[in-house]
């Protein structure tokens, strides 16, 4: 799979709700970074069995439900392997029913068709906001 393919799976997961990453979707090793991430959250995962539990827990965890993911604009790199993706996410407050977005910039390198490196860069000012508003 190329690497736009994987990121339009990606999105019909989010879409789903269901884990974006799972074994056969992941390199064995496998970079998650999150550059902007808040204080006390990592800002870097190395290897599958670490993303995966990573994921697993924070997925579990998640007070929303998504409810669209558009991409807004894919950019090729020099690196066939590698993708800048704008996109946003919608999501719904499931206690409160409210909805609300957020824009994020993913840059993705794939090998073999499966994810080796996901750089999510995402503004947590405006993800806090998207999620007050929502429960407001």
């Amino acid at each position: 799979m190329t690497p736009r393919e994987v990121f339009d799976r990606m999105r019909e997961h989010w879409i789903a709700n269901e884990t974006v990453f799972d074994d056969d979707s992941l390199t064995g090793d496998v970079i998650l970074e999150m550059p902007f991430a808040p204080p006390g959250r990592p800002s870097r995962i190395e290897g599958r069995a670490a993303v995966l539990a990573f994921i697993r827990a924070g997925h579990a965890d998640l007070p929303f439900r998504f409810d669209d993911c558009r991409a807004l604009a894919v950019h090729d790199t020099a690196d066939p392997d590698t993708i800048v993706v704008e996109y946003e996410l919608t999501a719904t407050m499931t206690a409160a029913g409210v909805s609300a977005a957020a824009p994020f910039i993913g840059v993705l390198t794939v090998h073999e068709g499966r994810i080796a490196r996901w750089r999510e860069y995402q503004n947590p000012l405006a993800v806090a906001w998207a999620l007050q508003a929502a429960e407001s």
